[in-house]
């Protein structure tokens, strides 16, 4: 039984760290990489669909992502879909191929960046902590109903503590390393 509730509870807390990571790789450093378009979709055909499905999206050069639908009637709703993003870009198309350039940031938008990747990251630790929290009081709820004794929910509670620490370290690792990303030039 206590197992059961500390393995659920690792696994919610790995499922908030991914979360944590997806939602890193959306912020936008100075370089261009094909996961900022990611959480992007396209109208194919009159369904939502991922861009990846609908284009292949590489790097052209460093400031540079280059967007290649796969059908040339796709050219304009991906420069659509480009446009209406929360990117700020604007893609510019030639053929069958759209370019994205990247403008450099400036100091002032890389501190704003690293303060929204403290706010992710504030986020994801609060997630993990209520896990934790639900996983305290499932199991105070077994010590009342006399399932588990005393001492075996002191033991769990400071099992589930140790696995809440590797957690919210994780995500001080992976936040440090966006920062540090981040204000590179």
């Amino acid at each position: 039984m206590i197992n059961e509730i500390k393995d659920d509870a690792q696994t919610r807390m790995d499922k908030s760290i991914e979360s944590f990571r997806i939602s890193l790789q959306k912020i936008r450093t100075g370089r261009a990489h094909p996961s900022l378009l990611s959480h992007l979709t396209v109208s194919y055909y009159g369904v939502n669909t991922p861009l990846t499905q609908a284009a292949t999206v590489s790097v052209q050069d460093s400031r540079t992502l280059v967007v290649q639908p796969f059908e040339a009637s796709m050219v304009q709703p991906v420069e659509k879909a480009l446009m209406e993003s929360d990117l700020g870009i604007t893609p510019n198309t030639a053929g069958n191929v759209i370019r994205l350039p990247l403008p450099a940031l400036t100091e002032e938008r890389r501190k704003d960046m690293t303060k929204i990747v403290r706010s992710e990251a504030e986020s994801a630790k609060v997630a993990v902590r209520n896990i934790r929290r639900d996983s305290n009081s499932t199991l105070k709820e077994l010590e009342s109903e006399k399932e588990i004794s005393e001492d075996e929910l002191h033991k769990a509670e400071d099992e589930i503590q140790k696995i809440t620490d590797l957690h919210v370290k994780k995500i001080d690792e992976m936040s440090a390393v966006k920062e540090k990303e981040l204000m590179e030039i």
